[in-house]
């Protein structure tokens, strides 16, 4: 399915079909396994997972030792810390959270780039080994990727889409479905309103020639939502596989 790591971010941009696995363990060793299953990308969830900066770390170190998957971080926050340490552990790429408008995706594409482009500090202890190594070559070969997740980010789609620099829109279903009314993250109550909003997002990245993309319980879901028009899909996580998996051997053997 994948090409290199090294191509993720070119790949993304020219809105080729790409299809990623979700981390929210502290598990290198895991890490490292599923990284070698010929996902496009493997994204580390540092706002809600369960890992800290050394976790995220030790996670990128795992993926680029597979050398098939590209590192993907969602950093905690829209801002120039947190992005500048995912992309100097290695990252390939940053989902950034909870942008509502143009003006915070900017800001966002900013952190993510060296000058003369963005405001992006030198110091690439780690990534320097593997992506660029100059700050023009990494500034190619890195995607930023902003959630739209928001009523007021679906409400200014159009205009985050077509900010300057920007590689990719990424949905978060569980809180668009509360941001639509949903009374919980898969309240059912609201389809109709959370598939015209996939499809309004899906359409105004098209517009705007940049990747589109969405997470996803399952991978039959992925598939449905990239034949709908989304150009990458993240797949579920390990920790509800771990739990899925073993709960299903523990009713075979209780049958």
């Amino acid at each position: 399915m994948n090409t290199s790591p090294a191509d993720f971010a070119a790949r993304l941009r020219a809105r080729q079909r790409i299809i990623g696995y979700w981390v929210v363990l502290d598990n290198p060793v895991g890490t490292e396994r599923l990284a070698g299953l010929g996902y496009d990308y493997i994204c580390v969830d540092a706002q809600h997972g369960l890992l800290d900066y050394q976790g995220t770390l030790g996670a990128m170190t795992a993926i680029d030792a597979r050398g098939t998957s590209a590192g993907m971080v969602r950093v905690p926050a829209n801002d120039g810390f947190w992005i500048g340490q995912a992309l100097d552990a290695g990252a390939r790429g940053v989902i950034v959270p909870l942008v509502n408008s143009a003006e915070e995706a900017a800001a966002a594409v900013s952190y993510c780039r060296y000058p003369p482009l963005g405001v992006r500090s030198y110091g690439p202890m780690r990534s320097g080994l593997r992506v660029g190594p100059t700050p023009a070559e990494s500034n190619e070969q890195v995607a930023c990727i902003v959630m739209i997740e928001t009523a007021q980010a679906l409400a200014n789609t159009a205009e985050i889409c077509a900010t300057d620099g920007l590689d990719g829109v990424y949905i978060g279903p569980s809180d668009l479905t509360i941001a639509l009314g949903g009374r919980t993250s898969t309240d059912t109550s609201v389809a109709e309103k959370f598939d015209a909003a996939l499809a309004k997002v899906a359409e105004e990245a098209r517009a705007a020639n940049i990747a589109a993309g969405i997470h996803c319980p399952d991978g039959a879901t992925a598939a449905k939502r990239l034949a709908q028009g989304f150009t990458f899909a993240t797949v579920s996580s390990d920790l509800v596989h771990l739990e899925q998996a073993a709960a299903a051997h523990l009713r075979d053997a209780t049958a």
